[in-house]
């Protein structure tokens, strides 16, 4: 059997997914073999495995920090939500059903088998399972049936830390007011709390640490300080999705109400010379050198969020001005000339415009396509000039599927003989179904070289390998967390 840690949060947003993509690193580089475990997440940012699960994004980094491959056994249960009271459920990496809110918690209690299912089947694979628990465990409304919070840390037996986020004010009022509204038997899982985001010298707060033992007989394990990792973030509250400015090449993310996935632009985020931001109203695309439209969790209604917010208007005029356009899955199905749904799969629409600016139909099907491809480029047009035999790999999570037509060209060939993507007679506007198409280095680097030609922008050559850059930053966090925490404490409470 595995030993187990969980870190729970005083709130969502808190710190607890890097907290445990810290600890898994940690673990790993001490010897352990270490798995994560979040029984159920709620998150756009999705990731396909090997055998074509469905799993979320944080469990996916918080493996690859273990140093492991992920499974879908690390998130059993992935909420993705269609809009504000409703989400598809994803059981075991496959789609189960779309519900209401109030009909999953009513239904919630037939998950726990799936939940501890998955759970028994890492306890038999591993030295040590780090759990993550989701928003707080004294939302006391939710706590009947819970399979997340306490509730999964009963079922497995594991001891909890809590983290509090400093940097939201109010650190040790919101510790001390989880911990009370919790059960006796709950309050005696806890063996410690952990300050979060903390920005300045650490001194100054050692004295209010001292006084809130006098308050709360719980050890502080550690103040984790406010560091600057580049790391996938769960979801849309991450920082990365603030405006930024920047020189160089200018790269505006369109940010969809439903945007999913929007990691696919982590890689462009590390490249020197390269500044991206992301786009909620039209003059947000301002100046940009490159237009993304990313993945959607619900397609229709982000194209007519496009029409009504008027950020059509504003992607036609940067087209006119010879701006390049991609789109990624759903924004791919956008750019297209229109989208059907005759079967209601994502909306009571059977059909709306698209964009146009690809000669393509996109028809939503009830069958959700989510595998891992790889293919090469099979054309070369403008922003694609001199790609044509690149090697290409991603994955893809869609319920749609997109024809084109003679005018536009395919722009991926697969390896299972289908063909992905499309590229317009002019080379202008490019769409994909492979999320993680950025992640390819040599991909990445020639389309911005040619998007520096495009635009008249000084190349830059890029030697960026975003794999290396991603294990220096798992090692960079570790490093920090194990500075910071009381390291020893830390394997008692595991019982290392």
């Amino acid at each position: 059997m595995a030993k187990s840690i969980m870190f729970q949060g005083t709130g969502s947003s808190v710190g607890k997914s890097i907290i445990c993509a810290a600890m898994c690193r940690i673990l790993h580089q001490d010897g352990f073999k270490t798995a994560p475990f979040k029984a159920q997440n709620m998150a756009l940012n999705s990731f396909i495995t090997r055998d074509g699960g469905e799993m979320g994004r944080a469990q996916v980094v918080q493996a690859e920090a273990a140093g492991i491959e992920p499974m879908v056994e690390m998130n059993p249960v992935l909420l993705k939500p269609t809009s504000h009271v409703g989400s598809q459920i994803i059981v075991n990496g496959r789609v189960h059903s779309n519900m209401k809110a109030g009909e999953y918690y009513e239904r919630k209690a037939f998950l726990r088998e799936a939940v501890m299912n998955s759970y028994s089947k890492l306890d038999s694979m591993f030295d040590v399972i780090v759990l993550e628990g989701a928003g707080s465990p004294a939302e006391i409304n939710l706590r009947e049936n819970d399979i997340v919070n306490m509730g999964m840390a009963e079922m497995s037996d594991s001891p909890v830390v809590l983290v509090g986020d400093i940097d939201k004010g109010g650190v040790f009022a919101a510790i001390y007011g989880t911990y009370m509204l919790l059960e006796p038997k709950e309050r005696a899982r806890i063996k410690g709390y952990i300050i979060n985001k903390f920005r300045g010298d650490v001194e100054l707060l050692k004295p209010g640490i001292d006084m809130f033992r006098e308050r709360l007989d719980l050890p502080c394990l550690g103040v984790v300080p406010y560091m600057d990792i580049n790391i996938d973030d769960e979801d849309s509250v991450s920082e990365r999705l603030r405006i930024r400015s920047g020189g160089g090449l200018k790269i505006g993310v369109v940010r969809l109400p439903y945007m999913s996935n929007f990691t696919d632009f982590t890689p462009l985020e590390f490249e020197s010379g390269v500044s991206v931001s992301y786009a909620s109203v039209p003059d947000e695309l301002r100046d940009s050198d490159l237009v993304i439209i990313p993945g959607s969790k619900n397609t229709i209604h982000d194209m007519k969020w496009v029409f009504n917010s008027g950020m059509d208007r504003a992607i036609y005029s940067l087209h006119r001005q010879g701006v390049p356009v991609i789109g990624i899955c759903g924004g791919y199905q956008i750019l297209g000339m229109e989208i059907l749904d005759p079967d209601g799969v994502e909306s009571s629409e059977p059909r709306i415009n698209g964009l146009g600016l690809l000669d393509s139909v996109t028809v939503m099907q009830g069958e959700k396509r989510t595998i891992q491809s790889k293919g090469t480029i099979s054309c070369e047009r403008g922003m694609l000039e001199g790609l044509k035999g690149l090697q290409v790999e991603g994955y893809e999570i869609h319920m749609g599927s997109t024809s084109i037509s003679e005018g536009e060209k395919q722009a991926i060939g697969l390896e299972d003989g289908m063909g992905d993507g499309a590229i317009s007679a002019d080379g202008s506007v490019f769409g994909t179904y492979l999320h993680g198409i950025f992640e390819n280095d040599a991909f990445r680097g020639a389309l911005l070289l040619n998007i520096r030609s495009i635009r008249g922008i000084e190349q830059e050559e890029s030697e960026l390998s975003y794999q290396q850059l991603k294990e220096l930053e798992y090692d960079k966090l570790a490093d920090g967390v194990r500075k910071s925490l009381d390291m020893q404490a830390v394997m008692n409470i595991i019982g290392l």
